[in-house]
């Protein structure tokens, strides 16, 4: 049960970690169309995250392959049953990678209106998809006995799995406005200010509607009830949100980000919290839910990868904070050559 548990958090964290470092590429993508003026600025944009996009892409790839190696029969049934929603995203991730390649080859106005237009579809789409699919882990998905989906991706599109993805999109988006208050300049910079501003009151409000709907939606509070020190990981998010307000209205953008980061990693884990030891409930019958313990590899397997996890996952970790130190100051001109 041990090596259960371990795994169940690890594969927690390691969402958390891919939307807090993927999320302000979705935040930066989806404001592109709004805050970007002039070409320079749409240049500088998508040379903001172009470094590190892929990088942090490398979290996605992980968190998917711990399901698959840990818990292999959760990995099958979530392929299956959110099969049209994962493919949405897989295919949105792909045609935002490609608009980082492909705008700058040919110099024609429609040419990069196209593939303007895919980074922003990109970075939008996967954005609420996340999070239509993680209220509806929350809330439980209608499978059977066989794992099978008894419905489709319009039963996924419910108020509560809706209001899920509204969270996540204003969470990216606060999140990557705040980059760009860091790496942007002059007018782009204050644009991005303004918006984080004015994002953040929504997001509160949002985040408000969110938790109370939570309480009626889905059974996430009883692992909080029966267990109150929990409500710390509430608190820590909570802290986190008022932290980004704090820190923006003293105009160290920095350190707002790093508060959003913890509220982005507070919000996954009041999920995963609320979750345990559920890894995907079936809204159907209890029986037929997946759980870490019923669903995970061999206990042999899962110590072989808890060796390779302990020391290849601060390899990662090193890499990304040297890449996150050397991309930290402003775009300058050098990085918008091609």
């Amino acid at each position: 049960m041990v090596l259960e548990t371990i795994w169940f958090f690890l594969w927690g964290l390691l969402w958390a970690v891919f939307f807090v470092t993927d999320g302000f590429d979705f935040g930066v993508g989806a404001l592109s169309p709004f805050l970007a003026k002039t070409e320079k600025e749409k240049r500088v944009m998508m040379n903001a995250i172009g470094p590190l996009w892929d990088g942090n892409e490398v979290w996605l790839i992980t968190a998917g392959g711990v399901t698959f190696a840990a818990f292999p029969l959760v990995y099958a049934v979530m392929f299956s049953s959110l099969y049209t929603a994962l493919m949405l995203i897989l295919f949105s991730l792909i045609i935002r990678g490609v608009s980082f390649e492909f705008r700058h080859q040919i110099e024609s106005p429609a040419w990069k209106k196209i593939w303007d237009t895919c980074f922003f579809m990109g970075s939008v789409l996967p954005a609420i998809l996340f999070g239509v699919a993680f209220a509806n882990i929350f809330k439980g998905i209608p499978i059977d006995q066989d794992g099978v989906l008894q419905g489709n991706l319009f039963t996924l599109l419910n108020p509560y799995g809706l209001l899920g993805g509204v969270l996540f999109l204003l969470l990216f988006l606060e999140h990557g406005a705040l980059w760009l208050s860091i790496r942007a300049d002059a007018g782009l910079k204050d644009r991005s200010v303004a918006t984080a501003q004015k994002i953040w009151p929504l997001l509160l409000a949002v985040a408000v509607i969110f938790l109370v709907a939570t309480a009626f939606a889905t059974p996430l509070y009883d692992n909080y009830l029966k267990n109150p020190v929990l409500f710390l990981i509430l608190v820590a998010t909570v802290a986190g949100l008022v932290g980004t307000k704090f820190f923006l209205n003293k105009a160290a953008y920095f350190k707002a980000w790093f508060a959003s980061a913890l509220t982005i990693t507070g919000t996954t884990f009041f999920g995963v919290t609320g979750l345990y030891p559920n890894m995907f409930p079936s809204s159907l019958n209890p029986a037929y839910s997946l759980t870490a313990f019923n669903a995970s590899s061999s206990p042999l397997t899962l110590k072989i990868m808890l060796t390779v996890i302990v020391i290849f996952i601060p390899l990662v970790i090193g890499y990304q904070i040297w890449a996150y130190t050397l991309f930290k100051d402003k775009v300058n001109d050098k990085e918008l050559t091609y």
